[in-house]
């Protein structure tokens, strides 16, 4: 698929004048260094985790639990890629009851449970690199942190190469038609894996 049709062009430079800390969702995907395949293999258009891709997930699953302005949607772990959206909720969200991820797919690989309530259109209200809420809560700094959580429990495996690329790209998903077509392209992109555009043996 490379980029299929349709779907929104992924810049690692962040929009400028953005506030990566306003509500809404977030078209993520963090690449391997190289591209090289750590997380595990695809095999008959599904996705089989390895040790290593089994970490990437966990560690995925926990961000809710570390950062409470967050919930995923639909994501999945490749072998050199991770696709996800995720969003950022407003302070009067974060205690309101029924807003948490719902369970896993069958496969195992994918998580969603975000509705149309979670669609945006937003204003740029801040500037790129100052926030306005507190860094932690902030797109890039979810990034960081998952980043080095993953890094940190393959050192405990004897690890001991560069595991990510920097940086990371990122789409800001504004309406429920592009959130539909993303998704679609999250969960279809095991089987579509030869045609992808970070594919390797």
């Amino acid at each position: 698929m490379g980029r299929s049709k349709g779907l929104p062009q992924r810049k690692s430079i962040r929009l400028k004048g953005y506030d990566y800390s306003q509500a809404g969702l977030y078209f993520v995907t963090i690449c391997c260094q190289d591209r090289i395949c750590r997380f595990g293999k695809v095999v008959n258009g599904e996705m089989i985790l390895n040790e290593y891709g089994q970490i990437a997930y966990n560690e995925w699953l926990k961000t809710p639990d570390i950062r409470k302005n967050v919930e995923l949607d639909e994501f999945v772990i490749m072998p050199n890629h991770i696709h996800g959206i995720i969003r950022l909720m407003d302070r009067g969200e974060l205690h309101s009851p029924g807003l948490h991820s719902s369970g896993l797919h069958s496969s195992g690989l994918h998580s969603s449970g975000l509705h149309s309530s979670g669609l945006h259109s937003p204003e740029i209200s801040g500037v790129c690199g100052t926030p306005l809420r507190s860094p932690s809560q902030t797109v890039g700094a979810i990034i960081r942190g998952y980043k080095s959580s993953v890094t940190k429990q393959l050192g405990l495996l004897d690890f001991g190469e560069k595991l990510w690329q920097r940086n990371y790209h990122d789409h800001i998903i504004r309406d429920e038609q592009s959130h539909k077509r993303i998704s679609e392209y999250i969960i279809n992109n095991p089987a579509k894996w030869t045609d992808d555009k970070f594919y390797r043996k």
